[in-house]
């Protein structure tokens, strides 16, 4: 044996191990962890969870300090301030107490004039009160036309900004990639949890209606043309979704049979209704106001900004983990 390279060896194999280590020691959770079953026994339908990571996700998703009711001022809105479009029928006094909760939740630096003119809060010529108007019709609509995904916990603005002017997580059209299910991802992307699946799911998913289901409902498929490339894209969504809402397949689906409606869970149910509300909420609110954003708000090919599961759930089950803060001002709720 030659010295130098027994030696060589031998530092390959103190490498190659530190390696290894490394990737052991980051791959997996350190204990405690808490598994909560929420399927049938046996299939591994369980949601695993730590408490470190559960105190940060809890501070992250902290509510903002309410703002306590005012007494009534007898009058409409509509009758007291002009150009009241959208909650004219709303009390006076709470009223401006729902448009000092606003400012919270969305301009708490910027301040009123983030929306408003100074000089006459009644103007519309900035586009930001234009989007908030449009903003409070969706809030709205979701409150109480979708309650299939929302049910009675409902959103409010704070739900999707947290504080920010422009919420933390929207998204633009990629056409930097060929339109669905032309091409599939050669390389990992954050989107669908590093895998090497297709990333720009949002566009067919969560403005058109393509199908997301790609099994067929028979054992010899008829009028099924679904491919593996379909397929590919099917996961990126569902990969996607789970670290959107911070669960796995199983939070929703039984992975002894994935297309089973009757082995799922009723999450799967919701977030079913949360894929079409999403899609509604995107074309029928985001996408007409792009000739209201200014350029420096559009995306690269100068679409708008639109919404995903991340905007309101920001990485847990339930967006804020669940609170209700629309109890409280139920005037945001719309009509059925």
């Amino acid at each position: 044996m030659i010295p130098g390279v027994k030696l060589s060896l031998g530092l390959l194999g103190v490498v190659v191990g530190v390696l290894l280590g490394i990737v052991i020691f980051t791959s997996f959770e350190r204990p405690p962890v808490s598994v909560t079953q929420h399927g049938y026994r046996g299939t591994a339908m369980a949601t695993v969870s730590n408490p470190r990571t559960v105190a940060r996700e809890v501070a992250a998703n902290a509510l903002p300090d309410p703002i306590a009711p005012q007494d009534p001022a007898g009058q409409l809105s509509s009758a007291v301030y002009e150009n009241v479009k959208v909650l004219g029928n709303v009390d006076a006094s709470e009223f401006l107490r729902l448009m000092a909760a606003i400012t919270e939740w969305v301009a708490p630096v910027q301040g009123c004039n983030y929306c408003h003119v100074e000089e006459s809060l009644a103007s519309d010529k900035l586009y930001t009160k234009v989007v908030a108007r449009r903003m409070l019709q969706m809030t709205m609509e979701i409150n109480g036309g979708w309650k299939s995904h929302v049910a009675e916990t409902g959103v409010t603005c704070y739900t999707c900004h947290r504080g920010n002017p422009v919420p933390a997580n929207i998204w633009f059209d990629d056409t930097s990639k060929a339109p669905f299910p032309q091409i599939r991802n050669t390389s990992a992307s954050p989107v669908t949890g590093d895998a090497s699946l297709p990333s720009a799911v949002f566009t067919p998913f969560l403005t058109k209606d393509d199908p997301i289901r790609v099994e067929s409902t028979t054992a010899l498929p008829t009028g099924d043309a679904s491919s593996i490339k379909d397929t590919e894209w099917t996961y990126g969504l569902m990969m996607y979704m789970s670290n959107a809402l911070g669960v796995n397949c199983t939070y929703c689906h039984n992975t002894r049979q994935f297309a089973a409606w009757n082995q799922s869970t009723p999450q799967r149910m919701t977030a079913w209704y949360g894929i079409r509300m999403v899609r509604h909420l995107n074309s029928a609110y985001l996408v007409p106001l792009q000739s209201t954003f200014p350029a420096n708000r559009l995306g690269p090919d100068g679409d708008s900004p639109k919404v995903n599961c991340t905007t309101c759930h920001q990485g847990v089950y339930k967006p804020l983990f669940g609170a209700s803060m629309v109890k409280d001002f139920p005037e945001l709720i719309g009509a059925k």
